[in-house]
């Protein structure tokens, strides 16, 4: 992917994904999101690519799962001639029909980010293929493109995992088993409450194990949300909206953006999203006190 290539990629995700095409010269297209499940949507991308013919489409899996679509949409860029990168930044430790995420991937990635769901200290990621040529390339341009030690095949540039990182994520390795079943419980809990307050939901679709990255609350009443967020800020619970707002609508997609192929839903969804607290080992009480506090503002059925 070089200049003036097309990219298709969700406007639903974070804005490395749009950065990563921008910085190599391509142009993104972006393409509305599913509020079925966070993903990008099947039909809008299937369009996208038959009107752009991109050289390379990106998906982001968001929340802790992706597209319920995911084989699809693996095969339908294999039909096309389409080099599929998946956006795995928030998908560690998710299986998907009872295979991790990332194996039958052409090439994803994750994060090490301190907030992830296998954080490290401080920045991070790594990148997960099965073709040997693509981990050659990744290995060869994250390290100044090194052919030998003072041998350089590509310009590449510094992106090597420091040794304080790698010695975080290897102690935070053997805990990463219970530090997602305590994320699971909470999000069961979150599953089993919030219903009773009339709260929408988006959940993991049924074809994966999720690794309890994200609570994902719907509020379509903008005024009950904002009163909402400010009862949380008062009792001083923690809350978030991942993301505020579409790629397409950032201040700095306006001079990059090549084309939009979508009906609004990613601004919609945007708008509606609020991130309850979920993180690992969260106690009862603690998951008592997040629901006491949404009742003062949500009426129970």
């Amino acid at each position: 992917v070089g200049k003036d290539d097309l990219i298709v990629i969700p406007d639903l995700t974070f804005w490395a994904t749009f950065e990563a095409v921008v910085n190599v010269g391509a142009k993104p297209i972006t393409v509305d999101s599913d509020s079925k499940d966070g993903g990008v949507n099947f039909e809008l991308f299937k369009a996208a690519i038959k009107d752009h013919a991109p050289k390379a489409a990106i998906i982001a899996h968001l929340y802790g799962w992706a597209s319920s679509e995911l084989t699809e949409i693996r095969q339908f860029c294999l039909d096309h001639e389409v080099l599929l990168i998946e956006d795995g930044a928030q998908s560690f430790g998710v299986d998907f029909l009872g295979e991790p995420i990332y194996k039958n991937a052409l090439i994803s990635t994750t994060s090490f980010y301190p907030a992830k769901v296998l954080g490290a200290a401080g920045d991070g990621g790594a990148v997960f293929t099965n073709n040997s040529k693509l981990a050659d390339k990744v290995r060869q341009l994250s390290n100044h493109g090194r052919s030998a030690h003072y041998g350089h095949g590509e310009v590449g540039w510094n992106s090597r995992l420091d040794s304080l990182q790698a010695a975080f994520l290897n102690i935070a390795l053997d805990y990463l088993p219970q530090r997602i079943a305590s994320r699971r419980e909470a999000v069961s809990f979150y599953s089993s409450q919030l219903p009773s307050l009339g709260i929408a939901q988006i959940n993991a679709p049924a074809e994966y194990v999720e690794n309890g990255y994200l609570n994902v609350c719907l509020i379509d009443n903008y005024k009950q949300k904002l009163k909402l967020e400010s009862l949380l800020k008062k009792k001083k619970i923690g809350y978030g909206n991942v993301y505020p707002g579409p790629m397409s609508l950032q201040p700095g997609a306006l001079n990059y953006l090549h084309a939009h192929v979508g009906d609004g839903s990613t601004k919609h969804l945007c708008e509606s999203v609020l991130n309850l607290p979920l993180f690992p080992y969260m106690r009862e009480e603690e998951l008592s006190f997040v629901m006491e506090s949404l009742e003062l503002i949500f009426y129970k059925k």
